[in-house]
């Protein structure tokens, strides 16, 4: 590691660390219906939403009526967004003229983005028209955000309330997330965003001559359109000439800031942030990672004040530290090492595994990039990770299979580590025989079951979907990697996909039948089935009455509490995965020292 690479990562965890607390006061005002000085600007907006909804903010929901309000709002979406998909041919806003995106590709690319995974197996540039990508893909990471941290709000009154059988209006909370949070957020970055360069209009693809001619050797075709094989398998190629390149554009600045900020992070070109025209600077590079991590970490704060405690608060966010910064540093200084085999031949690599990386960017904002989009859940990249190291890989991978709660998406995150808060708290109650509290609310069999879900659930579809690949032909098919690698292909992309991350080791071809139908389900489950069972905690919760702390009640917000939780964390997904990391990664490693 170099100290130019230390400074750079230590800023960004400053700047992180200070922006806490403003933002997470502000979101927790919101929520709690305070009068600000934007809501008296949005209010008669919000105010309009309400009759259109054809709710009454004051009326609130039990735990399921605001579960079926989840469960509609999303349906309606995905049929939405895969109607538009498949007709987006014949609708206006198309200047390259894609035609209609196939059956079981709008079927993966809806759930992705209803679920707030934005797993994306087409190219941006070369499937989408302009109209989805506005209409479809960035109103879904506006609401799909919206309604993570909709549940989380409700999970939040249920620690706070007592004997009551409501958690909020599902409708209210959506609302306010999107109208007072995310949309103003949004507006702001994009408007940066493009002083920096990124692409925002509405314009058709430039065709512009290159300034050097490029001679290579073109696959040939047959009649048909597949490619021409020699009697042994090899493909047939041709000379060919490059003289002129098609530069796409579009509205790319308004889609990019709300997938950061909304942990979204489908990208609007298909290398996403590593195209210079979602990220041409170092200014726009610091600020998209700097957005990756924002919300979920303000919402630590934002519990904390809204539950009337803010140490518990500090303390989650503590607890996604201690085991972020290890993992970021374990990927920087594994990216950073010489590979062995480029060493004997007398290589300079001095500047580390520069593979798949920008140069503009580095290997210390690759790594970076890296272990913040998988710690939460944002799935953009700025680098391969297909070709980062064996180890270096490994960290990004664990990150997802930890259950995507080390910051997490905006709301799934802090949600989904609260359950992990909550097998924590009844863990040590067993210890020392007594019923477990959190928050002053006993943690009895009910919550737990419903914890276990959430953790678990995730799990078997990563464990599931990767064995079904491994041993099916058609799962086969796509690693383009045989051995230790390929396999790593397979795991990531259905860690990525079951733990609604949406980013993917680039080496495996996931746009099949196969995968879009097999990733579809994961995600699925991966999102609704934690869902779910947290607003059913949430309304348990929330019909309990306050238990007074005692001196056999174990304080949550202290160091120890802090590295009992974080433990649980990784002694649950190392118990999990560390089988399948070892064919993986951990085997690819042993093999460059073999």
């Amino acid at each position: 590691m170099t100290t130019n690479g230390i400074i750079q990562i230590i800023l960004y965890l400053t700047v992180l660390g200070l922006l806490v607390k403003p933002l997470g006061s502000y979101m927790a005002k919101v929520y709690q219906g305070e009068s600000l000085l934007i809501t008296r600007v949005l209010g008669p907006v919000e105010r309009l939403i309400y009759r259109l909804l054809g709710t009454r903010p004051e009326e609130e929901m039990s735990w399921k009526m605001y579960a079926v309000a989840c469960l509609l709002f999303k349906f309606a979406f995905f049929i939405l967004l895969f109607t538009l998909m498949r007709i987006q041919g014949i609708l206006p806003l198309n200047p390259q003229n894609f035609p209609g995106v196939a059956p079981d590709l709008s079927f993966n690319t809806a759930v992705s983005f209803i679920t707030n995974t934005n797993w994306q197996a087409y190219g941006g540039e070369s499937t989408m028209s302009y109209l989805t990508q506005m209409s479809g893909l960035a109103v879904q990471n506006f609401v799909s955000a919206a309604q993570g941290m909709a549940v989380l709000v409700a999970l939040i009154r249920g620690f706070s309330r007592r004997t009551t059988s409501t958690i909020g209006n599902f409708w209210v909370d959506l609302t306010r997330s999107f109208l007072y949070i995310l949309l103003p957020l949004s507006l702001i970055m994009a408007i940066i965003l493009v002083s920096q360069g990124v692409v925002q209009n509405l314009s058709p693809y430039k065709t512009v001559p290159l300034v050097q001619t490029i001679n290579y050797d073109n696959p040939k075709m047959d009649a048909n359109g597949k490619a021409v094989l020699t009697s042994d398998g090899k493909p047939v190629t041709e000379p060919a000439k490059a003289t002129e390149q098609s530069l796409p554009l579009g509205p790319a600045a308004s889609q990019i800031a709300i997938k950061q900020l909304g942990t979204n992070g489908g990208g609007f070109f298909n290398v996403n942030s590593a195209h210079p025209y979602e990220n041409p600077t170092p200014f726009s590079n610091f600020l998209e990672m700097l957005a990756i991590l924002l919300i979920p970490a303000a919402l630590c704060y934002t519990f904390g004040r809204m539950i009337g405690d803010r140490r518990q608060g500090w303390a989650l966010l503590a607890a996604m530290a201690v085991i972020f910064i290890p993992l970021l540093f374990f990927c920087y200084s594994s990216e950073q090492a010489a590979n062995p085999f480029l060493s004997p031949l007398g290589i300079d690599q001095s500047g580390g595994n520069m593979e798949g990386k920008e140069l503009r960017f580095g290997v210390a904002n690759s790594a970076l990039w890296a272990t913040a989009t998988t710690a939460a859940s944002n799935g953009s990249v700025n680098a391969m990770h297909d070709s980062f190291s064996p180890l270096g890989g490994l960290a990004p991978m664990v990150l997802m299979q930890l259950g995507e709660v080390v910051f997490g998406g905006v709301g799934s995150g802090l949600y989904g580590l609260l359950a992990f808060a909550l097998v924590a708290v009844f863990i040590s109650g067993l210890m020392v025989g007594r019923t477990p509290e959190y928050l002053g609310k006993k943690i009895e069999a009910y919550e737990v079951k419903m914890a276990a879900i959430v953790i678990l659930v995730p799990c078997c579809f990563v464990l599931l979907g990767t064995a079904i690949a491994s041993v099916t032909a058609d799962g086969i098919a796509g690693i383009s990697n045989p051995g230790p690698h390929g396999f790593s292909q397979v795991l990531y992309a259905f860690s990525s996909m079951a733990n609604n991350n949406g980013s993917a080791f680039a080496g495996l071809n996931a746009n099949t039948m196969f995968y879009n139908t097999l990733g579809g389900i994961a995600m699925l489950f991966g999102r609704f089935w934690t869902m779910i069972p947290i607003l059913a905690i949430a309304g348990s919760l929330a019909s309990k009455k306050y238990v007074q702390p005692s001196a056999g009640t174990l304080p949550t917000h202290t160091p120890l509490f802090i590295l009992f939780l974080a433990s649980v964390v990784i002694i649950v997904g190392a118990l999990t995965f560390f089988p399948t990391l070892g064919l993986g990664p951990i085997a690819e490693h042993l093999m460059l020292y073999k």
